[in-house]
């Protein structure tokens, strides 16, 4: 069984097999088509819609979808979340913030952030030259900065940690 938000607002449990698909504890009529444009065609109580899957998050487990013009956030807890969520513990805040490292050798041109300052996934972090190339090293998870290890102006190695997180 699938728990599934949409736009925080509505809570759904759905149970689909090969044969059909309850959601709430009801077998509704539906009928679903993925073509081959990225369109999916969807006939729910006898009316029809067209949806997008605009985007996806597989780590968070949440995408946004597009259904007649229409976006919405869709969160899906697995069997698995549920019964961490049971036991207490959820895996979105139990993932550590992992340390920022040099992926390649090469020079810190400029650091982007400050030590204590709280950043978002996608936040870029710092500019690493490497073969004469400005790279942007972006944030993978929501944090705090918790120590700087490097000034700018100064040559890396690869696998050096660079910012580490909390």
């Amino acid at each position: 069984m699938l728990q599934i938000s949409v736009d925080e607002k509505s809570n759904y449990e759905v149970v689909s097999s090969k044969d059909a698909i309850n959601l709430n504890g009801k077998e509704v009529d539906c009928d679903i088509q993925f073509q081959p444009n990225g369109i999916i065609s969807i006939i729910y109580n006898n009316k029809s819609y067209t949806a997008t899957v605009d985007k996806v998050d597989k780590t968070a487990k949440e995408m946004l979808v597009t259904v007649d013009g229409q976006q919405h956030k869709i969160a899906i807890k697995e069997p698995i979340d549920q019964l961490l969520t049971s036991m207490g513990m959820d895996l979105s805040a139990m993932q550590k913030a992992e340390p920022v490292k040099a992926p390649m050798p090469g020079k810190v041109l400029k650091v982007m952030v400050e030590e204590g300052q709280a950043i978002q996934k996608g936040d870029a972090l710092l500019i690493l030259e490497a073969m004469k190339m400005e790279n942007v090293l972006k944030a993978a998870t929501d944090g705090t900065v918790k120590a700087i290890n490097i000034e700018e102006q100064t040559a890396v190695e690869k696998g050096a940690i660079l910012i580490e997180l909390e």
